[in-house]
Formats: C-alpha cells, sequence, structure tokens
C-alpha cells in the first residue's frame, strides 16, 4: 500500500484497541489514545526504510535518504545470507527484512529501551520522529506543499506539548507499566502496532509480505504472506483509494468513540 493508507491503518489500529481496553475496564487516558494513535500512524511508514522512494526516504531530507539505502543493502544481505531453496534471487531488499514480525518486535523493544532508559531527551525523539511521519502520512498533500522545516518544527513542537502533557499526573507516562522507572515503556507499543500493520497491509497487495521470517514455509524462508491472488489489489489502485481509506477512516473513528466511551 502507499503511505498514506498505511498512515491510516495504523491510526486506525491503535484507536481500536483503546476501544478493545475500554470494554474490557482498563481504558487509556486521552493524551495516551492520541500519542498513540499518532505514533501508530508514524510507525505504520516504517518499515518503507527499504525503499528508496517511499515516503519515509523524504520526511527528513537526506538523512533519511542516506538511512534508507543503507537499510535497504541490509535487508537485501540478510536476505541473500537466509534465503531458502524456494526463494528468488532479488536485486534489492524491499519488503524483505524490515517487513517482518520480527522486525517490527526489535524496533518496538529498542523504542521501549530508549524511553526508559535514555530519559527526557529520547522521548522527545521518539515522539519527534514519528509525528513528523504522521503528518506525511495523514497530511501527505500540505506536507508536500509545504516546507521540509516547517514540518519538522510542527514535530518538536508536537513532541514537545505531548510529552508535557503526558508526565502530568494520571494522564499515561506511566500507563501499563505502573513500576518504579518504567514510565513511558508502553511507547513501544504502538511502534510495534504500526509496523504489523503496515505488513499486513502489503500483504494485501500483488507481491504479498515475508511477514513469518525467518520462520520457514516449505522451502521458501521468505514466504510473502497474502490472501488468494485474485483478492489482491496493487498499491495505489482503486481498492486502496476507494475503499481501503475510507473504511480506515469509519474504523478509527468507530475506535475513538468506544476508546473514548461515547458508544
Amino acid at each position: 500500500m502507499m503511505g498514506p493508507a498505511h498512515s491510516l491503518s495504523g491510526a486506525a489500529a491503535w484507536l481500536g484497541v483503546g476501544a478493545a481496553t475500554a470494554a474490557a475496564g482498563h481504558a487509556m487516558p486521552w493524551p495516551v489514545l492520541v500519542v498513540g494513535a499518532l505514533i501508530s500512524a508514524g510507525a505504520a511508514l516504517a518499515p518503507d526504510l527499504d525503499h528508496k522512494s517511499a515516503t519515509i526516504s523524504r520526511a527528513f531530507g537526506p538523512v533519511s535518504r542516506a538511512l534508507c539505502g543503507i537499510v535497504d543493502d541490509l535487508s537485501h544481505a540478510v536476505y541473500k545470507a537466509t534465503r531458502g531453496p524456494g526463494d528468488p534471487r532479488r536485486n534489492g531488499g524491499h519488503r524483505t527484512l524490515t517487513h517482518t514480525w520480527l522486525w517490527a518486535v526489535l524496533i518496538g523493544a529498542g523504542a521501549s529501551a530508549a524511553a526508559v532508559f535514555g530519559g527526557r531527551w529520547a522521548v522527545l525523539g521518539i515522539l519527534f520522529v514519528h509525528v513528523v511521519l504522521a503528518v506525511e502520512g495523514l497530511l501527505w498533500r500540505a506536507a508536500r506543499m509545504s516546507s521540509d522545516v516547517l514540518v519538522w518544527l510542527l514535530g518538536a513542537a508536537g513532541a514537545w506539548i505531548m510529552a508535557g502533557v503526558l508526565d502530568k499526573p494520571g494522564n499515561g507516562s506511566d500507563w501499563l507499566f505502573s513500576g518504579s522507572g518504567q514510565e513511558y515503556l508502553w511507547l513501544g507499543l504502538p511502534i510495534v502496532l504500526g509496523a504489523l500493520v503496515h505488513d499486513i497491509g502489503d500483504a494485501l497487495t500483488v507481491s504479498g509480505c515475508p511477514i513469518l521470517w525467518p520462520i520457514p514455509l516449505g522451502r521458501k524462508r521468505w514466504y510473502p504472506l497474502g490472501p488468494p491472488k485474485a483478492m489482491r489489489f496493487r498499491a495505489g489502485s482503486w481498492v486502496e483509494l476507494k475503499v481501503l481509506m475510507p473504511a480506515f477512516m469509519v474504523l478509527g473513528g468507530v475506535g475513538a468513540a468506544g476508546a473514548l466511551n461515547f458508544i
């Protein structure tokens, strides 16, 4: 799928989690719901770090473009080193390493560890990166028309404000993990969710997605999971734009209403 659809699906997924926790009697504080939705929306773009033309490659100028090249090379190297006898040869690393459950878990765990052990500046960095990505995905038309610096300033201001709100008692810095020193440990969860939702979205397209790597399926270690081929669509097609994106908006709205006990 394309960047906007990925970001919408990531936000909708976190809002759905919020509705589920509210139904279970453990409602999220509203700042956790909002911040988690933005983080998940941004994280839903991150698996495309292996694609030099993806939305994320433009998000941070030369830095993100260089990083995409490095991740593409790394992913390709891992693919070549681990491919099974049934896996085809490839010329690049797109939809390999960064499109797996293992990558999602490792990135989320790394973010949680950074938030806990890195202190406030690490938390601000995580929020800044994901707010910028959320703007690039959810408000892509405005982001394309505006200056990169303006988007970065918006991300920095948003990160500072959100951290200040979350730090207030009862607003969620210690949501889910309330032990001493565990503030912001939950930040990795919307990152994992966003990455996995991205992978599921790509699995619906023609090429499928090797979500289960490194678990082998038959003669393939990089098996491209997906529904039957007749049910798949091309990225950017009318199915994505006219069906899935409106559906994500509706599901996100229902999830938000449920999370805030409006329904």
